[in-house]
C-alpha cells in the first residue's frame, strides 16, 4: 500500500484518504453501501445539531434566576463600547446571537432601549456568536493537524466580525450609516403580520429532553451536550471522510463551495431555516478538520450565515408589529440595522482581495500558534470571549 502515500491530495495537501483508513473504525468502513454511510451522516448531524440546542439550554438554565439578561442589557448599554462589549458576553454565555438580538428588538420596540445604545449590542452579539463553532473546533484537539485546520476555519468568522465593527461601529457613530438607512426601511414598510417560523423540529426535541428527561437541570443538560457534541464531532469526520473517497468532494466543492456566491447564498439559506448561524457555520468545522474544505472555502458561507441569522431578529420585530406596540417601528429600525450591518460588512470587506485576506490570514495564525501549543487556543477563547470582556464590563 505504499504507493498509496507518494503523492498529496491536491486540495488539502494531505496525503489521500485509502480504504484502509476508514476500515480501522467499524462503524463506517469505506465499502459499506453510500445510503448507509449517508443515512450515518445524516443521523450524526441531528445528534450533533441536538447537542448544541441541549448546550445552549442548558448554560441559559445556569444563569436564571442569578442572571438578569433584560435587566443587564438595559443597564450595560451607556456607552457604545460598553453596549459592545454586552453584546459579546451575553451572546458568549448564551451562545445565541438570537436570543440576544430577539431580546434587543424587544426592548427597543417597547421604548426601553434606545436604538443608537441598540447598534453596538448587536455588533457586539455578532462577534459573540462565533464562540460555538470555535468551541466545536475544540473536539479536534487531541489531533493535532485536524485542531490546526479547524482552529483556523472557526475563528475566520471571528476576525471577519471583528473587522465589520472596527469598520462600520465608528462610522455609524459619525454619519449613521447603518441607522439612517435602517430608519428609512422601516418607515417606508406599510406593515408586518408574520408571527415568524416558531421552533424547529430540533429545537422541540431538545426542549423536551431538556424538561422531561433531564428535569430542566441546567447543569446536567450542559455537560450531555457537550458530550453529546464531542461523540457527535467524532463520527461526523468519519462519516465526511468515508464519502469523500469516491467522487463526493468533487461534487461538494464543484456545486456548494466551488463558487464564493453559491457558497454565501447556501450559508444564508441554510441559516434561515434553522434560525441559527451557530449551528450552521458549526456544521462546516468537521469538514475543515478533515482537511475535506480550506478555510478560503469556507469563508463566504459563513458570511451568508451572518446574514441569514438576521432572520430571527425581523420575526421578533414582527410580532411586535403585529402586537401593536407603540414603538414597533423603532424595533424594526433595530432589525434591518442588525441586516445591514452585515450586509455592508461583506460588500467592504470581501470583494477587496488584500482586505478579505486580513481575516483569513490572522485565522491562519492562530490555527499555526494552536499547532506548536494548543493552550494558546484556549486561551483564545477564554479570553476574547469572556475574561476580557467581563474585565471591561468592570472598569467601564
Amino acid at each position: 500500500m505504499a504507493h498509496d502515500h507518494d503523492h498529496t491530495d491536491a486540495a488539502t495537501g494531505l496525503p489521500p484518504i485509502t480504504d484502509d483508513d476508514l476500515d480501522r473504525d467499524p462503524l463506517t468502513p469505506a465499502r459499506r453501501p453510500l445510503w448507509v454511510r449517508l443515512l450515518g451522516l445524516f443521523a450524526t448531524m441531528v445528534v450533533f445539531v441536538i447537542a448544541l440546542e441541549l448546550m445552549g439550554d442548558g448554560i441559559k438554565a445556569i444563569g436564571r434566576g442569578s442572571f438578569d439578561l433584560e435587566g443587564f442589557l438595559r443597564t450595560a448599554t451607556d456607552s457604545p463600547l460598553l453596549g459592545l462589549i454586552t453584546g459579546i458576553l451575553v451572546t458568549s454565555l448564551v451562545q445565541s446571537s438570537s436570543t440576544t438580538t430577539s431580546l434587543v428588538v424587544t426592548l427597543v420596540a417597547t421604548g426601553t432601549l434606545p436604538v443608537p445604545s441598540a447598534i453596538p449590542v448587536i455588533m457586539g452579539a455578532n462577534i459573540g456568536t462565533t464562540v460555538t463553532n470555535t468551541i466545536v473546533s475544540m473536539g479536534h484537539i487531541t489531533r493535532p493537524d485536524e485542531f490546526k485546520r479547524a482552529i483556523a476555519g472557526a475563528t475566520v468568522h471571528d476576525f471577519f466580525n471583528w473587522m465589520s465593527v472596527l469598520i462600520l461601529l465608528p462610522l455609524e457613530l459619525l454619519f449613521g450609516v447603518i441607522s439612517r438607512p435602517a430608519l428609512a426601511l422601516a418607515e417606508a414598510i406599510p406593515g408586518v403580520d408574520s408571527g415568524g417560523l416558531g421552533d424547529t423540529p430540533f429545537d422541540q426535541l431538545a426542549g423536551w429532553l431538556f424538561e422531561s428527561v433531564l428535569g430542566e437541570n441546567g447543569w446536567v443538560t450542559a455537560a450531555v451536550g457537550l458530550t453529546l457534541l464531542f461523540i457527535a464531532l467524532r463520527y461526523l469526520v468519519v462519516f465526511l471522510k468515508s464519502l469523500v473517497l469516491g467522487r463526493s468532494e468533487g461534487a461538494l466543492d464543484r456545486y456548494v463551495f466551488g463558487n464564493p456566491l453559491v457558497a454565501m447564498g447556501f450559508g444564508m439559506v441554510l441559516t434561515f431555516m434553522v434560525q441559527s448561524s451557530s449551528v450552521t457555520t458549526s456544521l462546516v468545522i468537521p469538514l475543515i478538520g478533515a482537511g475535506v474544505l480550506t478555510v478560503r472555502k469556507v469563508f463566504p458561507y459563513m458570511l451568508g450565515a451572518n446574514v441569514g441569522t438576521t432572520a430571527t431578529g425581523m420575526f421578533a420585530a414582527a410580532i411586535a408589529i403585529s402586537s401593536g406596540e407603540p414603538e414597533a417601528v423603532a424595533g424594526l429600525e433595530i432589525a434591518l440595522c442588525h441586516t445591514l450591518f452585515n450586509v455592508f460588512g461583506i460588500v467592504l470587506i470581501y470583494p477587496l482581495p488584500f482586505v478579505r485576506e486580513v481575516p483569513i490570514r490572522m485565522a491562519e495564525f492562530v490555527g499555526e500558534l494552536a499547532f506548536k501549543n494548543r493552550l494558546y487556543a484556549v486561551a483564545y477563547v477564554a479570553g476574547l470571549f469572556y475574561v476580557l470582556p467581563v474585565i471591561l464590563e468592570f472598569i467601564f
